[in-house]
């Protein structure tokens, strides 16, 4: 864990591989120079994607790291490594990157997830639906940072969202991606402001010091 000064603004990558509302979220809010923020480039798993478009359209570079261009998952983990790396950013975002990412990607900056869940409950692909089948009336969104599990890493804050009684799995994930948006921002612009460090199992904002990497994993 490093006790190095928060520096200003906080040099940022995001990593998306869909539509990109998390990343727009993200470029919008750090176009003011108060939220302490700086996406340096936003790397994505493939082509053709609304994400890579929303960011050539705030001007910010992109880059794509095909895993179907290497021989196996290690050789794109170390190719993705590299990659960030060339930007030395202090944080990477994962924004609905659906990608495990593995030992090289983490031993560098630390990286930051947001789940579509209250974890621990319902981790994986599915947290919406898997929430919905089980009958809960409350979830919500959890930003965490990644470490060597799925969705195991130490917990940064939640957003709780009621279920409806007529929620679908599609009605419910909008809400939540609304909560997920706001959540996400706030996160980053604390943590950019204020500083953090990683002490057991909690995240503490405000903390004097930015960490390294919490271990290999899966975002």
């Amino acid at each position: 864990m490093s006790d190095a000064p928060v520096t200003s603004p906080l040099s940022v990558v995001v990593l998306v591989s869909g539509s990109g509302t998390l990343l727009q979220a993200l470029l919008d809010a750090s176009a003011d120079p108060v939220l302490g923020v700086r996406i340096v480039t936003v790397g994505a798993d493939r082509d053709g994607i609304a994400g890579l478009e929303r960011a050539r359209r705030a001007g910010v570079p992109t880059f794509v790291v095909r895993p179907g261009d290497f021989t196996d998952r290690a050789a794109w983990d170390i190719a993705l490594a590299d990659e960030i790396g060339r930007h030395a950013p202090d944080l990477v975002v994962s924004a609905g990157f659906m990608r495990i990412l593995g030992e090289r990607v983490l031993a560098g900056p630390p990286v930051i997830n947001t789940h579509p869940a209250l974890l621990p409950s319902f981790p994986g692909a599915h947290g919406v639906r898997d929430a919905l089948a089980h009958g809960v009336a409350i979830t919500g969104t959890t930003c965490h940072l990644v470490d060597a599990g799925v969705d195991t890493g130490p917990i940064i804050t939640q957003r709780a969202v009621a279920v409806a009684d007529d929620d679908t799995e599609d009605t419910l994930h909008e809400r939540i991606k609304v909560a997920e948006r706001e959540m996400l921002v706030d996160v980053v612009g604390r943590m950019a402001r204020d500083g953090w460090r990683v002490d057991g199992r909690r995240v503490r904002i405000g903390a004097p010091g930015r960490p390294g990497a919490v271990g290999p994993g899966a975002a």
